[in-house]
């Protein structure tokens, strides 16, 4: 008797349940680049600087002793601001000065861009100026099968690419 007991505990054990889940992600991508443009305006930068020089800026009919010009912000013309003028005189006379000035007029403000052939026509700026052509996809293709193989064949141009990927995801619960 003592031997059946453990056939008796096998046949009266509870049943086990599990829920299992199979899950299958794929993804398959040809990617062609598309053509970009990116350009950077110049702006206007002015600067003055000195030895034993007086400074001075001359505005509606009256002088401003030790004042410099620069650029007029209120007073813009398509983007770019005016100058006021430094007026220079030497300090002491007959003695050493150096005087350095430097003005550079930035871009004016372009008109709108309108884009052609997939590339916008660029106005020619101060600035630096990118423009990428885009990609190709030549005789590239890709085939993707139920079983979650992929395969990217053929001569992919410049800027485009294949990717493609399966995911299996088992979960016992």
């Amino acid at each position: 008797m003592k031997k059946l007991i453990p056939i008796l505990l096998l046949a009266f054990s509870p049943a086990s349940y599990a829920d299992i889940t199979q899950k299958f992600t794929t993804s398959a991508q040809i990617t062609v680049d598309m053509p970009y443009s990116v350009t950077n305006k110049l702006g206007t930068t002015y600067s003055i600087s000195g030895n034993n020089i007086t400074p001075s800026v001359t505005s509606g009919g009256s002088t401003t002793a030790g004042q410099i010009g620069g650029l007029n912000l209120s007073s813009l013309t398509d983007g770019v601001p005016a100058l006021i003028q430094t007026d220079k005189s030497v300090t002491t006379s007959g003695s050493a000065f150096s005087l350095t000035e430097a003005v550079n007029i930035g871009d004016s403000t372009p008109s709108a861009i309108t884009p052609s052939s997939g590339i916008a026509a660029l106005p020619h700026l101060g600035g630096q100026t990118t423009i990428g052509s885009g990609g190709t996809l030549g005789s590239g293709a890709m085939t993707s099968l139920s079983s979650g193989v992929h395969t990217c064949s053929g001569a992919f141009g410049s800027g485009s690419s294949c990717v493609g990927s399966t995911t299996v995801t088992i979960t016992i619960d």
